[in-house]
């Protein structure tokens, strides 16, 4: 197997963390794209567009990781907000209730056509917080340029209550299907990512049996991409 520099299409601090479990040569390369979704877009349809579109944003022969996160509440897509009022109207929307998490990931490399897709998609309870809850939270600014508005790590918010499925997947990156994923292109990875993961998040996952074996066993988009 290989291994090569992988361009990390993302500026987002929380990817470049879990990113670096793998152990992997990278370096990171932001892209600016309109993230508007489109008329009549399906959530999942949304979130694969712009993974893919991402990646084909950076201009280069190399492996290029691209990934886009969404939170979805009651059928509507909640985006990154824009400021304050908007993250403080999210987060009363949450709060108290479940929500999906989804994030899409494309592993592409123009110079030889190869294009790997897949999604994860996680279940979240917010737990019951309160109006100063969230009132700090918004002050300490950590909801800017986050899904949803929130991040699940944050330690003094603590905004979810239980997870059905993949944590990572919830700050952005999916461990596990990035595995499989980097596997079936050739690169090597010597990591025990299950272990490392749940190490560096200081959680217990049971679902990473069930993710990697459903990775591996079935490749949900492979193919020689001529475009």
């Amino acid at each position: 197997m290989r291994q090569e520099e992988i361009i990390l299409a993302s500026a987002s601090p929380r990817r470049r963390e879990l990113f670096t479990l793998f152990n992997l040569p990278y370096c990171c390369v932001s892209t600016d794209l309109d993230e508007n979704q489109l008329p009549d877009e399906s959530p999942i349809d949304y979130v694969t567009r712009l993974a893919l579109e991402k990646g084909k944003a950076v201009q280069t022969e190399a492996l290029v990781l691209s990934a886009d996160t969404i939170v979805v509440c009651e059928g509507e897509v909640l985006g990154k907000p824009a400021n304050d009022q908007e993250a403080r109207e999210m987060l009363r929307r949450m709060r108290g209730k479940p929500h999906s998490v989804l994030t899409a990931l494309a592993l592409r490399q123009k110079s030889t056509g190869l294009l790997l897709q897949d999604i994860c998609l996680t279940q979240v309870l917010m737990r019951s917080y309160s109006d100063s809850d969230i009132e700090s939270y918004i002050q300490s600014d950590d909801y800017r340029d986050k899904a949803g508005g929130y991040a699940i790590q944050h330690k003094d918010f603590h905004p979810v209550a239980a997870v059905q499925g993949c944590y990572a997947n919830v700050m952005g990156l999916p461990l596990c299907n990035l595995a499989c994923l980097l596997q079936k292109a050739g690169i090597a990875v010597e990591v025990d990512i299950p272990k490392a993961c749940q190490r560096h998040l200081e959680i217990t996952c049971e679902v990473y049996p069930q993710i990697l074996a459903r990775c591996m066993q079935v490749s949900q988009a492979s193919r020689w991409d001529s475009r």
